[in-house]
């Protein structure tokens, strides 16, 4: 993808969403039954799009939710339903929908009170953590939660996701249910919809009121070392982007006596605040250095800074000695730090990656003495090894993180923006160098890896034909110069699919699969060999890519 000559500039007024238009195309807009790029459909990160296209409107959020609700009830979930929602325009009418069916459906519905310095946002790690809190020591009439937000996405965009009982993504055999069914729903036109006004629902105390946010903010002292943060005097600096948790940083920094200076507390539905990312579109992506560049100006002025996606799961880390860091080489750190600074961890603690984050994360999990739980991307993989404290760390290439308590027991089962930012301070206050430092020192260990993502525009029919890839796409026995040592169409952490291939050398591997969030397929390589190494993979994975979709 050729680099837009305005990527990194501030946004230009014509690109800026009309919301007005966007909410009554959401509200007047119909899908098409059996038009399949307007169905509802479930990928890594549940259902995305936009009122524009008609991918996402009222009609498929009521469907959704009325699925949904007759899900719970086959599953006996009868306890309360958290719900969340970020800043994008579409959020707040999808979480009246939503509400409105719950409701008719008699769902105990329990949304963010907007009376305090949360705004009525809810990021999804929060959402996550009341979830767990809520269901520990209880093994009937459990909790879930829905996440309103295309996290990263345009300002066009809405999402939706849903968060069984164990706090974190529901697995495909929940969302193939409800996704099959709000299908069917839409297409007898809705019937099966039970529906009430939002009126009526505060009316008879269906929907409540209640703050996530300072519980969560009480409870971050269970998971990070913040004492030593405090202690330590840093500078911090934040850029929300606009995000879910902007209430949330100032809050924080009150309660542990923390230097965080907020840089921007806008919240603007069409994101104008914002710097064009690479391809010259306003996307929230806090691990691009184009749409980060705002902060990025300003790290002169801090000892750390960072910043956070629209639902606050994804995490980018703004360093003095590197700039932003790539969110491999943080994963990377932060497992070398965790790993050898919470003494209360046992030791036979998995370390959680994607099949596509960085080989150097299995160097440092080799010289650790830890075992790898290698998954197919999508973090409701982890999520099982995080609740029984199996996975002490689960990490993946595009910024999203989690790990346990200080104690050894489940924080979260969902990715969090906020701690893996603190957690980066904790490391700074702790050792006296920034993680950009500590990535170095890896470099030094273990060598200095070249990773690259490339993302190409495609088809449903491309893309189903890069999920349905097998090994014997791959005829070729060398990479790049080098003997295939492995050949992947699985995880070698719980044999599930991965979507796609993905293959390696001794120095080298790229991995080609469809995007379950966006209409692109994505090529992944990286190599210990340098630059010039690095290119020829992608050259060779693009030249596979190419001949399978054709």
């Amino acid at each position: 993808m050729a680099l837009h000559p305005q990527a990194g500039q501030p946004a230009s007024p014509e690109q800026l969403v009309n919301v007005a238009e966007l909410i009554t195309q959401y509200f007047c807009y119909e899908p098409e039954p059996g038009v399949a790029a307007q169905a509802v459909s479930f990928g890594t990160s549940g259902h995305r799009g936009t009122a524009a296209n008609t991918t996402f409107t009222d009609v498929h959020i009521a469907a959704i939710c009325q699925a949904l609700a007759e899900y719970r009830q086959s599953e006996n979930i009868t306890g309360p339903m958290y719900i969340g929602k970020d800043t994008h325009a579409l959020s707040e009418p999808a979480m009246v929908t939503a509400i409105e069916v719950l409701c008719a459906n008699k769902v105990q519905v329990v949304i963010q009170r907007k009376d305090n310095a949360s705004r009525g946002y809810t990021p999804t790690p929060v959402i996550s953590r009341t979830i767990i809190r809520y269901n520990r020591n209880r093994s009937s009439a459990l909790a879930d939660g829905i996440v309103i937000t295309p996290s990263h996405n345009p300002p066009s965009d809405g999402g939706f996701k849903y968060n069984p009982p164990h706090g974190g993504p529901a697995d495909s055999d929940v969302t193939t249910v409800i996704q099959n069914r709000a299908n069917e729903i839409i297409a007898d036109n809705c019937k099966a919809v039970k529906r009430m006004s939002i009126q009526a629902a505060q009316t008879d105390e269906l929907v409540q009121e209640a703050d996530f946010m300072e519980a969560y903010i009480d409870d971050l002292a269970d998971v990070i070392d913040m004492q030593a943060i405090a202690k330590a005097k840093l500078k911090l600096g934040t850029d929300p982007l606009g995000g879910a948790g902007v209430g949330y940083w100032q809050r924080i920094a009150e309660k542990y006596d923390l230097d965080i200076t907020v840089v921007n507390d806008i919240v603007d539905p069409q994101f104008g605040f914002m710097r064009r990312d690479k391809d010259g579109k306003l996307r929230m992506d806090c691990s691009s250095a184009y749409a980060m560049a705002g902060l990025i100006e300003l790290k002169e002025k801090f000892d750390l800074a960072w910043g956070n996606d629209p639902d606050f799961d994804r995490h980018g880390i703004v360093c003095p000695s590197s700039g932003l860091m790539n969110p491999n080489h943080y994963l990377a750190v932060a497992i070398q730090y965790l790993y050898t600074h919470r003494s209360d961890w046992p030791a036979d603690l998995k370390i959680g990656k994607t099949l596509v984050s960085s080989s150097m994360i299995d160097r440092v999990a080799a010289d650790l003495g830890r075992e790898l739980a290698e998954m197919p991307v999508g973090f409701k993989w982890f999520v099982q090894g995080l609740a029984d404290n199996e996975i002490g760390f689960a990490g993946e290439e595009s910024a999203g993180g989690i790990f346990l308590q200080r104690n050894g027991t489940t924080w979260a089962t969902d990715k969090d923006g906020f701690i893996m930012c603190l957690l980066a301070a904790e490391i700074l206050a702790v050792t006296g160098k920034d993680p950009g430092e500590h990535y170095e020192a890896l470099t030094q260990k273990f060598g200095a890896p070249n990773y690259q993502r490339v993302d190409v525009a495609a088809s449903l029919e491309e893309k189903r034909k890069l999920s349905e890839m097998d090994k014997s796409v791959v005829t070729n026995h060398s990479l790049a110069g080098e003997a295939i040592t492995t050949v992947q169409t699985h995880a070698p952490g719980n044999d599930a699919a991965i979507g796609g291939v993905k293959v390696s050398t001794e120095n080298g591997w790229f991995a080609a699969r469809p995007s379950g969030t966006e209409q692109i397929y994505k090529i992944y390589a990286e190599s210990f060999n340098g630059e010039s190494h690095l290119q020829d993979l992608i050259k060779e994975a693009e030249a596979l890519v190419d001949k399978i979709i054709k």
